[in-house]
């Protein structure tokens, strides 16, 4: 055998763990899917093929709806914690008494269990014994018990503020690690040329952490859109599907009503839509790798 063929063998060898894990946990799952979309899957015992009927029920039903509202919750929800963790990232980067303990209290959303965090969250929304609506009664600022998760307006955003507390502490330390990356030597010049701290903020780390924000928003951006413990521990979709999102939705088609067939094709249609997200972002990455290399 040649030293080039025991190479490649060599290789290939090193590769097998890798390739059957993408194989029998990647690959196969999405095949099955696929091809199970097309079906009646059900409880019954027979199966048919029904082509294309199952996407046919789900753009002439109210998913268009939950459509657009995953993006709506998908939006607010990765913007306002991309905002934050900058933002928090900036204050426990400086200079400040105390840092390190503000940097280990930033921890404890991330490190509580999501579900323990959730109903807390829940037990603070209650409109009867709740803290925010006892909050708002004793500032005057509400007459009454306002019960956030009956309804439709405030549910959504309970939601939304509930993932951001849970996902802001990673974005804050990700964005933290990205600007203690930065050469303190650019700090050191503007400082000496008379720039003040907001234009050293502007022209030097915000520039310096787009590559990292962008990957962080596509990490989250996909947490996010595929997220269920949240929503579901909290409202399971309501009031009234107001906080129904696809994944919700898919939950809901294939797990509670039993409709398999369904239930895959818009498992289908979530993951084109995030193949169309990291396609996106891998063709932004690219050009700031072209533009960084001129």
């Amino acid at each position: 055998m040649s030293v080039q063929r025991s190479t490649v063998i060599f290789a290939w060898i090193l590769l097998l763990p890798a390739v059957l894990y993408v194989t029998v946990i990647v690959a196969y799952p999405l095949v099955d899917t696929f091809i199970l979309s097309f079906t009646d899957a059900s409880l019954k015992k027979t199966t048919n093929w029904v082509g294309w009927a199952n996407y046919d029920k789900i753009f002439n039903s109210t998913f268009a709806e939950v459509i657009v509202r995953t993006f709506v919750w998908t939006f607010f929800s990765v913007s306002i914690k991309m905002i934050v963790g900058v933002f928090g990232a900036t204050m426990l980067n400086a200079a400040v008494p105390g840092r390190a303990l503000f940097r280990v209290l930033t921890m404890p959303p991330w490190i509580v269990p999501m579900a323990i965090g959730i109903f807390m969250w829940g037990w603070m929304y209650n409109g009867q014994f709740g803290m925010i609506s006892g909050m708002l009664q004793n500032w005057g600022i509400v007459d009454g018990p306002v019960a956030f998760l009956a309804r439709g307006s405030t549910a959504f955003w309970a939601t939304i503020i509930t993932d951001v507390w849970i996902g802001v502490p990673l974005v804050t330390l990700y964005m933290l690690a990205a600007m203690q990356a930065i050469p303190q030597d650019l700090y050191e010049a503007a400082w000496t040329d008379g720039a003040g701290r907001f234009y050293r903020f502007r022209r030097i780390t915000l520039p310096l952490l787009i590559p990292s924000m962008i990957t962080m928003s596509m990490l989250s951006l996909i947490a996010t859109f595929n997220s269920f413990d949240i929503i579901w521990i909290l409202t399971q979709g309501g009031p009234n599907g107001e906080t129904t999102t696809m994944i919700i939705d898919t939950y809901r088609t294939a797990i509670g009503s039993k409709k398999y067939g369904e239930g895959a094709a818009r498992a289908v249609l979530i993951c084109i839509f995030l193949s169309i997200f990291c396609l996106a972002y891998f063709r932004v990455t690219s050009r700031l790798a072209q533009g960084d290399s001129r």
